[in-house]
């Protein structure tokens, strides 16, 4: 009789974080890697270094982590023999990212034979010191792996430049650009909803698709990022990365297979047909705002001028409106508006498909027009809507736009990861498909730099918006002009 052959055991794991009590590390990553932890989604012999300059001793370390991340996990995860489990896998390593010497102390923390993962929660600026420091203390072999966290550059040559310095380390297929939005269950569903249902695939075109428009909403102001958000602005922090990345889901065409190459050579193709903007096109299709004191969340808010850290003359844009166009056959003449801001009027990330209307109605009710949307809500709760028309209930045939709802969260009574804790995961069993490879992040600066030149050269100031609004009008206008609102509009 045959035996099953004895598997063979995962290889341990160094998850070494750079930045490792930072901001991003205290919010997200630890609290994704306990997640992970709680529910045995990391090898057994896994071990997460968190690098700092701070000369703590472990009981420093462990009392700051106590302090600062338990307050980002929620109370219904949390116990205390879980906890106490998770920190035995941590360790703090004082290393100065510009010191080669100092990585010979992070050499000394590793696993032999380990699988390593290196998480660069820095400053672009510091990761091809990083890599030049792993390499020299022989930290870099074929099994490691690289996460790249955004920004990437501020433009196309910064971002080539970037990339080609990593390059001299890491193979691509080592390098993991990460982009949170891309770990959301609901982005993530986009390619099921698309190409795993036959009722939207025939539909998922010009001439039946009128409009798309992509959001990204935040309530808050810059708040501590404003030294470095006053440098980049809307258009570089969020439309270059999170608003293109969901445009090429929605708008790509269907993949030979799920293999990653397969999937981003199609995204890689969208960008690429995006349609380059003119001068003329930056000054009729584009809105840059900024926003004024005014109210959020019931609070008085400051305008950005008046936040700390803000030059009083910064010209910095904190909203932008765009329209696109992709030249291709599926999407010919479909405007795409893409728009972005903070201090909007709530926090709210939503794709909105609307379908064409129809060529001719035989019903009367001149109260409400056809309208058939499918919204596709990414935060804060995640769920599918579909817009259809109905008759109302009575005599006669008066239509009333009615709304058929998937709640993703009910539907699946299952655990629901975070985008980071999923893409960690990722990460750390080598899956691809969720990153950006760098001619996708190189096509998209090459979009995106015009419309920044163009800014510069028109020399026109944000237009104001008050905060808590959402955004200035000229964006309403810039809906209108192709018969069209936005969804809170409508």
């Amino acid at each position: 009789m045959a035996t099953s052959p004895t598997p063979t055991p995962a290889a341990p794991l160094d998850l070494v974080i750079f930045g490792g009590v930072g901001d991003l590390s205290v919010r997200k990553l630890l609290p994704a890697l306990y997640m992970a932890h709680l529910h045995n989604n990391l090898p057994e012999q896994t071990r997460i270094h968190a690098l700092g300059r701070q000369s703590w001793d472990r009981a420093a370390f462990l009392h700051f982590i106590h302090e600062k991340v338990r307050g980002f996990i929620g109370e219904k995860a949390y116990t205390d023999e879980a906890w106490a489990t998770f920190v035995r896998r941590l360790t703090y390593v004082c290393v100065d990212a510009t010191d080669p010497a100092s990585f010979l102390g992070l050499k000394a923390e590793m696993q032999p034979g380990s699988d390593r993962v290196y998480y660069l929660a820095t400053a672009p600026s510091l990761f091809v010191g990083i890599c030049a420091n792993l390499q020299s203390a022989g930290l870099i072999d074929e099994r490691a792996r690289v996460v790249l966290e955004k920004p990437l550059g501020h433009d196309l040559a910064s971002a080539r430049q970037i990339n080609n310095d990593v390059a001299q380390y890491f193979e691509e297929q080592q390098v993991f650009r990460i982009d949170h939005y891309l770990g959301k269950e609901t982005v993530q569903n986009l390619m099921v909803l698309r190409f795993g249902n036959s009722i939207f695939e025939p539909l998922w075109r010009s001439p039946q698709i009128k409009s798309i428009q992509i959001t990204v909403a935040e309530s808050v102001g810059v708040g501590s990022r404003a030294g470095f958000y006053d440098g980049t602005g809307a258009m570089r922090d969020m439309v270059q990365n999170h608003l293109l990345q969901l445009l090429c889901i929605v708008a790509m065409e269907p993949p030979v297979s799920l293999d990653p190459d397969a999937v981003r050579d199609e995204k890689l193709k969208v960008l690429r047909s995006l349609r380059p903007m003119t001068i003329a096109d930056v000054a009729k299709d584009t809105v840059r705002g900024q926003y004024t004191a005014g109210a959020s969340g019931g609070e008085a808010a400051a305008g950005y001028l008046q936040e700390e850290n803000i030059p009083e003359d910064s010209g910095t844009e904190t909203f932008v409106a765009l329209k696109a166009h992709i030249n291709n056959w599926r999407w010919a003449n479909v405007p795409i508006f893409l728009r972005t801001g903070k201090r909007l009027a709530a926090r709210q990330s939503e794709i909105v498909i609307e379908f064409a209307e129809l060529p001719f109605t035989i019903f009367n009710d001149s109260a409400h027009k056809s309208v058939n949307r499918l919204l596709i809500r990414l935060q804060p709760e995640e769920h599918i809507q579909l817009q259809m028309m109905a008759k109302e209930p009575g005599s006669g045939m008066k239509l009333r736009p009615v709304s058929l709802n998937l709640d993703l969260e009910s539907a699946f009574t299952g655990r629901r990861a975070e985008a980071y804790e999923r893409l960690l995961i990722d990460v750390i069993k080598g899956r691809l498909t969720h990153f950006m490879r760098r001619d996708e992040l190189e096509a998209a600066w090459a979009w995106v730099e015009p419309i920044i030149d163009g800014w510069q050269q028109l020399g026109e100031k944000p237009k104001p918006y008050t905060a808590g609004s959402w955004g200035p009008a000229a964006s309403s206008a810039l809906m209108a002009r192709e018969g069209s609102s936005w969804v809170e509009e409508s």
